[in-house]
C-alpha cells in the first residue's frame, strides 16, 4: 500500500515540511472529522458544545489521527445544508479552536471563507481546507500563500449531471485550480487535492472517482480522500449515516491502494487500524 504516486514520491523533499512525515509513510495519515455544526450530514449537532468538541477531538488523538479537521459550516454534499455568515462560523470556531489547536496535532480549518481561513490560520491552525478548491472565495489563493499554509484543493461541482465524464470534468478542475494557486504564489508542495467524493457527483461517479484516483497522479501531487459515510455506500448497501463504517473501510482501503496519502475520517480509530494492518500485511507480500 503506497500513500504516493512514484512521480509525487520523488518530490518529497519538495513537499512541505508538515506533509512531508506523512507522505513518507507507507500508509495514509488519517483527518480526523470534526463538526462543529448543528447539521452536517453525520453528526450535526453532536459537538457543537464546545466541551464536548473538545473531547472529541482529544478522543481521536488517542485514537490515532495525525491531523483534526475543524469545520463550523455545513458542507453536506446534498441537500439541505444551510449556508451561515462568516461571522456566525467565526462564533462556532472562537470557543473551541484555540483548545483543539493546544492539543499540539496539526490542525485543518475546512471552510470556503477566506476570512475564516484566515483567522483559523493565525490562531495556529496548519493547514487549509478549501471544498471549492481556490475557485469559491478569489481571496482565497492569496491568504493561503500568506500564511505558507499546505492547502487542500477539493473538486466541487454546484450541480450533479449524470451525463459528463467526471473524471475529465475533475481534471479541468484541478488544472484551473493550480492555476490560480500558482498565480497566488502557492507552491506545489503545499499542494494536496481531493476528488470531494459525494460533492456534485452522482454515487456512481463517486465510485468511478475512487476507482480511477491513479489518473490524478499526473499533477505529481498528494491525494486526499474522505469517503466517510457518504451516501454512494447507501447505492450500494441502503444503509443510514451511522451504518456505513464497513463501506466508509472499503472505500479508503481502495483509496489507499491507489495512492491516497490523507484518509478523513470520522470513525478514527477504526480507520488508522485498517490501514495500517491493510500495509503490514502487504508488506509481507
Amino acid at each position: 500500500m503506497s500513500a504516493l504516486s512514484p512521480h509525487a514520491a520523488s518530490d518529497l523533499a519538495s513537499s512541505h515540511p508538515l506533509l512531508r512525515p506523512w507522505l513518507a509513510r507507507p500508509y495514509p495519515a488519517v483527518m480526523g472529522i470534526l463538526n462543529v455544526t448543528p447539521d452536517s450530514f453525520s453528526d450535526g449537532g453532536r459537538f457543537n458544545a464546545p466541551d464536548r468538541a473538545i473531547e472529541q477531538a482529544r478522543g481521536m488523538i488517542a485514537a490515532g489521527a495525525d491531523i483534526i479537521d475543524i469545520g463550523a459550516e455545513s458542507t453536506r454534499p446534498y441537500t439541505g445544508a444551510e449556508p451561515v455568515t462568516a461571522e456566525e462560523e467565526l462564533a462556532r470556531l472562537k470557543p473551541v479552536l484555540p483548545a483543539i489547536v493546544a492539543l499540539g496535532v496539526p490542525v485543518s480549518i475546512d471552510s470556503m471563507k477566506s476570512r475564516v481561513a484566515d483567522f483559523a490560520l493565525e490562531q495556529g491552525a496548519a493547514i487549509a481546507n478549501d471544498v471549492w478548491g481556490l475557485q469559491r472565495d478569489p481571496a482565497m489563493a492569496e491568504i493561503v500563500a500568506a500564511h505558507g499554509a499546505p492547502i487542500v484543493v477539493m473538486h466541487n461541482r454546484a450541480d450533479v449531471d449524470p451525463g459528463i465524464d467526471i473524471i475529465a470534468d475533475m481534471l479541468g478542475f484541478f488544472a484551473r485550480s493550480l492555476d490560480i494557486a500558482a498565480k497566488a504564489g502557492i507552491p506545489a508542495g503545499n499542494i494536496v487535492l481531493d476528488p470531494g467524493i459525494g460533492f456534485g457527483k452522482t454515487a456512481e461517479q463517486s465510485m468511478i472517482a475512487l476507482a480511477r484516483l491513479g489518473e490524478f497522479a499526473r499533477f505529481g501531487l498528494p491525494l486526499l480522500v474522505g469517503a466517510s459515510r457518504k451516501r454512494f455506500i447507501n447505492s450500494v448497501v441502503t444503509s443510514e449515516p451511522q451504518q456505513r463504517l464497513g463501506g466508509s473501510i472499503a472505500a479508503h482501503l481502495i483509496a489507499a491502494q491507489r495512492g491516497a496519502a490523507i484518509i478523513r475520517a470520522h470513525d478514527v480509530a477504526e480507520t488508522v487500524q485498517a490501514v495500517r494492518v491493510a500495509a503490514s500485511i502487504e508488506a509481507l507480500g
